[in-house]
């Protein structure tokens, strides 16, 4: 896989010719929030930051997701910040799909290049600039980190997705593989981020319907995905969110790999109060 196959929203805005058509659904199980519908005008930005602006394709909100939120950020050459978290008890993930960004960690730098993931624990100290001559783009996914007894809170970390194996499921003869950020026996971590890879006609072939929520961001490729009670077409830019219980599958259509960013809560006990 080429590093630069990640796909990154690029803004514009459609013609005065375009017909009013698109495959955006948001119901109370799902959404699909298709690439097109990123544009200049579904831009936000945030204080703090130069350089930037982001779209939000998940935050806490009633009826959709409910423990994360998610920004595709766009970073100018020279943009940045300093402090980038207004939140001491948020956790941070970073992906980067385009460019190169230097991100700084209590102190020590590093750079991330495209396919690199960064975790950054609640209450750390981290800044990120774009130090390099073209825009660089990067999802950004936030969750308040619930302790546990006897847990401390994880550590930070960097990697890129190349240098690690991708954990084959089994009986699926190599068409269904997860790479995965964290370390799935660590019991500090309650997110994991993974990316997700299905070869030509690869398939989920049952309806998934368990406890975790979803953030599905397609990378590469396309797909014909079962969400509930429907199947909907999705395709590379395209950021799909599932509730808890919805029942899922899918059905890679190729004629390359289908690649999603996954977000999902775990290792922690289901709340009992509102």
């Amino acid at each position: 896989m080429s590093q630069s196959s990640y796909f990154t929203p690029k803004g514009g805005h459609p013609g005065q010719e375009q017909l009013l058509t698109g495959r955006a659904v948001f119901t109370d199980a799902y959404a699909v929030i298709p690439q097109g519908t990123m544009m200049d005008i579904t831009t936000s930005h945030l204080p703090g930051w130069s350089g930037m602006r982001m779209w939000v394709i998940a935050r806490p909100l009633t009826g959709f997701a409910e423990t994360f939120s998610q920004y595709i950020v766009e970073l100018q050459p020279g943009g940045g910040s300093n402090s980038p978290e207004s939140d001491e008890s948020a956790q941070s993930g970073i992906f980067v799909t385009h460019g190169c960004l230097e991100l700084t960690i209590e102190g020590t730098s590093h750079a991330l290049s495209e396919g690199c993931f960064a975790y950054l624990p609640a209450g750390s100290s981290w800044s990120l600039h774009n130090t390099s001559d073209t825009p660089a783009s990067f999802h950004w996914i936030r969750k308040l980190w619930q302790p546990a007894p006897g847990l401390s809170k994880p550590v930070a970390f960097v990697r890129n997705e190349k240098d690690i194996a991708p954990n084959v499921m089994p009986d699926t003869e190599g068409r269904w593989a997860t790479t995965r950020f964290m370390d799935p026996t660590d019991m500090a971590h309650d997110m994991h981020v993974t990316i997700v890879t299905f070869q030509p006609g690869g398939v989920i072939p049952f309806a998934e319907t368990h406890v975790m929520e979803h953030g599905l961001y397609v990378l590469e490729g396309k797909a014909v995905y079962r969400l509930n009670q429907d199947w909907v077409e999705v395709e590379a830019g395209d950021f799909m969110w599932l509730r808890a219980f919805c029942p899922q599958a899918c059905y890679a259509g190729g004629p390359g790999p289908f690649r999603y960013l996954l977000y999902k809560d775990v290792n922690r006990h289901m709340p009992l109060g509102l």
